[in-house]
């Protein structure tokens, strides 16, 4: 028996789109159905991963793929990546000359860094270091001095390092280069006595030009004018601790004016006429001297003898009204008029770093001093590293304890401390 086809089978015949002999998918074009077909199988892995490999999962969960729109990335906190962070640009500075206010949550300060061209390293090095352990929070001014005009390459080199402010001058020629008044003849056989004893920078010029300036002038220069504190930063330095606080802030509120982190002894062959010097600017000055100083941090009686300790001025926060006043203005220029910048000694000795902590220590009361052990800092050979294991770990310092130079053969910490017990 013989059957005839079902209707639904003949060729040609409008049927239904249900009974349609070529479905919905085939009825498309071939690159279509490729499409589709390579879809399916994406989405099929995609499942199958999810469901036997958990970092897979987690990577793609709705809630990990959410959060990398979002505005609330988590914040930068390990000092030790150099990367750059992102914060807000620091607000406007609103400075009216010495002294004026700046933005009611920040000391009117800057940074202050005394370089040359062929420091770029050191200087980027230190930069780093001060912003990663501080500044990046803070946004506090810049300021470079040279003797000579910045390279576009040390700019651009630190440009890049910060969102802060920076500027870089140009230190004025009497400022910087040897006084037309000193006999060049007595100066040269000063270095050359200072070498034959194997001094340090015994034979340069050039350095003692740079401590005359540290001593006497840099606070003057036009760019730093409308500042009241700094902070002095050389190229080459180290921060090892992150400071959860502002010590511009602290040396404000605090009533401090001169601040440090190490203190050591001087050479004594490389300042025989210093002391003496201080001594007759005394005598012809004894209102100058302030009640109640640090005269025993310099003196173990009472100001006959020279002890040798000093501060190390290549870290110092100091108010430069201090520097800029009466007292010091007229201290410096006694001393300058002696020549002994360039007659006698390395002027590293004769120079800021005695200068300055013999100034404060005498003209200052003892407490407008202040030890800054929460700083960890470096500068090859010498460092400050907090002895004090909790400072130690709040600042998540890097540094060694036992390599501090605090209560080493050569610290004074001992004499500083003494004088407030």
């Amino acid at each position: 028996m013989q059957f005839a086809p079902e209707p639904h089978r003949r060729i040609g015949h409008n049927y239904p789109s249900f009974l349609s002999p070529h479905p919905p998918l085939m009825a498309l074009n071939k690159p279509t159905r490729y499409l589709l077909l390579a879809l399916g199988i994406l989405l099929s892995l995609h499942f199958l991963l999810s469901a036997t490999h958990e970092p897979y999962s987690k990577a793609t969960s709705l809630s990990s793929l959410s959060s990398v729109w979002t505005k609330d990335k988590p914040k930068y906190s390990d000092t030790a990546i150099p990367a750059h962070p992102e914060f807000d640009p620091p607000p406007k500075w609103a400075t009216g000359g010495v002294g004026g206010a700046a933005n009611a949550t920040r000391a009117n300060a800057t940074f202050v860094m005394l370089a040359r061209n062929s420091d770029v390293n050191g200087a980027v090095q230190s930069i780093r270091s001060i912003e990663d352990r501080f500044n990046r929070e803070y946004g506090y001014p810049y300021v470079f001095l040279n003797e000579e005009p910045w390279t576009d390459e040390f700019k651009k080199r630190i440009s890049v390092l910060t969102k802060a402010p920076i500027e870089f001058g140009v230190i004025p020629h009497d400022w910087w280069f040897q006084p037309d008044w000193i006999d060049e003849e007595r100066a040269t056989q000063g270095r050359k006595k200072m070498e034959e004893q194997g001094i340090i920078y015994a034979g340069s010029v050039s350095y003692r030009n740079m401590c005359r300036f540290n001593s006497g002038f840099f606070f003057k220069h036009e760019m730093l004018l409308k500042y009241r504190w700094y902070w002095r930063i050389e190229p080459d330095v180290m921060f090892h601790c992150t400071l959860n606080f502002d010590p511009f802030v602290y040396m404000e509120k605090q009533k401090k004016t001169y601040a440090f982190t190490i203190a050591l002894y001087e050479w004594a062959a490389t300042i025989p006429t210093l002391w003496d010097t201080v001594k007759n600017f005394i005598k012809e000055n004894p209102t100058y001297v302030a009640a109640n100083n640090a005269m025993g941090f310099l003196s173990e009686n009472n100001g006959h003898d020279f002890n040798m300790c000093h501060f190390w001025s290549n870290f110092e926060i100091a108010d430069m009204d201090f520097w800029r006043g009466e007292i010091y203005t007229k201290f410096f220029e006694y001393l300058d008029k002696t020549g002994g910048f360039y007659y006698e000694a390395s002027c590293s000795r004769w120079g800021d770093a005695p200068v300055h902590s013999i100034a404060a220590s005498i003209f200052l009361p003892k407490d407008k001093i202040h030890f800054f052990n929460e700083i960890g800092y470096e500068h090859p050979p010498n460092q400050h590293c907090p002895k004090d294991d909790e400072i130690w770990k709040k600042g998540m310092c890097g540094c060694d304890q036992g390599k501090t130079h605090d209560y080493g053969p050569y610290s004074c910490q001992h004499q500083w401390d003494r004088i407030f017990q």
